[in-house]
C-alpha cells in the first residue's frame, strides 16, 4: 500500500535531501528523488548533468537504478522534489517510461518546494503505456 506517516515523511524528506547533491551547473534545476522498494527500502538520486547534455541522468533514474544494482526490482513509491515555486515537479517522459518497466501499479508523490504534494498513480502519468508484457505478444 500507500506509505503514510513516518514513511511518507521520510519518503519525502529523502527527496529533498536527495535535491541537494544535484549536479546541475548547466541548467541550475536541481531535484531529488527518493524511490520506496517493495521491501521498504528507500534509494534516492538526484540530477547529474554533463557538458554534453545528453549524457546527463535524471533523478528517478538515478534513484531506479541504485535500487536495481541492490537488487530491487519492486517498487511501492517515488517521491521527486525541485525548487520550483508555484508548480508541482513531475517526471520527463523517458523517466516515465523508465518507471513502466517495473509496472504501472505504483504512486508518484509530485512536489512543489514548499513540501506540498499531490499523488499521481503511475498509469495516470503514462496512460497506454508500453511495458515488458507487450514483447511477449
Amino acid at each position: 500500500g500507500r506509505p503514510q506517516g513516518e514513511s511518507l515523511q521520510l519518503l519525502l524528506r529523502r527527496s529533498r535531501e536527495a535535491k541537494n547533491c544535484a549536479y546541475c551547473p548547466y541548467s541550475h534545476f536541481p531535484v531529488g528523488a527518493a524511490l520506496l522498494t517493495a521491501s521498504g527500502e528507500i534509494f534516492s538520486g538526484c540530477n547529474v548533468e554533463n557538458a554534453c547534455h545528453s549524457l546527463g541522468a535524471c533523478a528517478e533514474r538515478t534513484a531506479i537504478q541504485k535500487a536495481i544494482s541492490e537488487g530491487h526490482t519492486s517498487f511501492r513509491a517515488m517521491a521527486i522534489a525541485s525548487d520550483m515555486g508555484d508548480d508541482f515537479i513531475v517526471p520527463c517522459g523517458g523517466c516515465r517510461q523508465v518507471m513502466r518497466e517495473f509496472g504501472t501499479d505504483w504512486d508518484i508523490y509530485l512536489t512543489k518546494a514548499d513540501g506540498t504534494y499531490i499523488v499521481k498513480r503511475l498509469e495516470d502519468l503514462l496512460p497506454q503505456s508500453f511495458g515488458p508484457e507487450d514483447l511477449k505478444k
